[in-house]
């Protein structure tokens, strides 16, 4: 009896170490080296599967797939993306330390160094935060599609769909465009349809149920601040 359990214990002890050096499963991507530069993606995972087949993506959206393959004797990892671009570097040296991978290697001359965490779900993306319905709170500054005022209820709101659209209600009207967020820091370009007014930028922070967007291209402090709502104001 106790040697059977003994045995059971030490095939799983094995089966767990097995596991752990694996490369099969869900990464996301800690940081990017280039050289000396810091080139980090906002929330870039990768997901290797036993069939030898991978995807990425950014968040929940997932925009490349194909297949992989490790030499385990050179620890060369190849990665192809059947709807990106041939990768035309030396594969990845990788190596693999429990939950965490590195990927090294060398293009057009400068060191490259991926640092790679086991995860069990997608991270979420700057664009994945701030998708859905924000009412107006505060407002510092007059400027393009908010006022400030010193109405106690305040009825304005942004509206960031999925489709990368926005949709803006407020004392000033109506004002619909599209919006792009940076890959890598928390900023928010707003794109409107037509003239009347022009493109901006505005960095977000980020909390519990709240937003606040500062205007970058501004010689002025201007500040709008919203929370999160799940159903449009009267």
């Amino acid at each position: 009896m106790k040697k059977s359990i003994f045995s059971l214990i030490v095939i799983l002890l094995l089966f767990g170490c097995e596991n752990k050096s694996t490369i099969e499963g869900l990464w996301i991507i800690k940081s990017v080296k280039v050289g000396k530069e810091e080139m980090t993606p906002n929330a870039r995972w990768t997901r290797f599967n036993s069939d030898l087949t991978q995807e990425s993506g950014n968040g929940r959206f997932q925009h490349s797939y194909g297949t992989w393959n490790l030499d385990k004797k050179s620890n060369e990892l190849s990665i192809i993306n059947a709807n990106g671009l041939e990768d035309l570097n030396d594969p990845f040296v990788i190596s693999i330390n429990e939950n965490e991978m590195i990927w090294e290697r060398t293009e057009e001359g400068q060191n490259i160094k991926v640092t790679l965490e086991r995860s069990s779900k997608l991270p979420e993306t700057y664009g994945d935060k701030i998708l859905g319905l924000w009412k107006l709170e505060k407002v510092v500054s007059n400027g393009n599609y908010f006022e400030e005022s010193d109405k106690k209820e305040i009825n304005g709101y942004i509206f960031f769909r999925w489709d990368r659209r926005f949709v803006i209600e407020s004392e000033k009207g109506r004002v619909n465009g599209v919006y792009n967020v940076h890959g890598h820091k928390p900023e928010v370009e707003l794109i409107p349809y037509g003239d009347q007014v022009k493109r901006d930028f505005w960095k977000i922070q980020f909390e519990e149920n709240l937003i606040t967007l500062r205007l970058l291209n501004s010689d002025t402090t201007v500040i709008r601040q919203f929370r999160r709502i799940n159903k449009f104001p009267n």
